[in-house]
């Protein structure tokens, strides 16, 4: 609330004086710089996102990298014990063979399985490709 002794004075703002009507060029220009500067701070979101994607992606990378290290020896394990297992039954040199060999045949179908859908991947970003050329043309039609 006021002082009693402070009158309250309205504030007069001046109007706007009249500005000429803009060329349609100085238009087009403005255009071209509003456009400029908005794709600038479409580029720079993106590299911010990407920073911290890739902050978040590098850690879980770690935990999956350790987590993938245990498995690897945990399967080591249980392949010596199936070795074990096997050789009371059948003698531990053919035992070792068989599972080797099982084992050889898993591993090559999942290498094939792997090769092939490598082969039909396309690094090619086709979708972006298209958008860059539809606004390719978009810009020519503004000129």
């Amino acid at each position: 609330m006021r002082a009693a002794s402070q009158a309250y004075k309205p504030e007069y703002h001046q109007p706007e004086p009249q500005r000429e009507p803009q060329k349609m060029s100085d238009l087009l220009g403005e255009l071209a710089a509003s456009s400029a500067a908005l794709i600038r701070d479409e580029i720079d979101l993106a590299r911010q996102e990407i920073k911290e994607s890739v902050g978040q992606m590098r850690s879980g990378m770690v935990v999956t990298a350790v987590g993938l290290a245990v498995i690897g020896i945990a399967v080591l394990v249980l392949i010596a014990a199936a070795v074990i297992a096997l050789g009371t039954l059948i003698g531990f040199g053919l035992s070792a063979v068989v599972v080797g060999a099982l084992l050889a045949i898993i591993g090559g179908a999942t290498l094939l399985l792997g090769i092939r859908r490598v082969r039909r991947t396309r690094l090619k970003p086709e979708q972006t490709i298209e958008t860059l050329e539809e606004d390719k043309e978009w810009l020519k039609q503004l000129r």
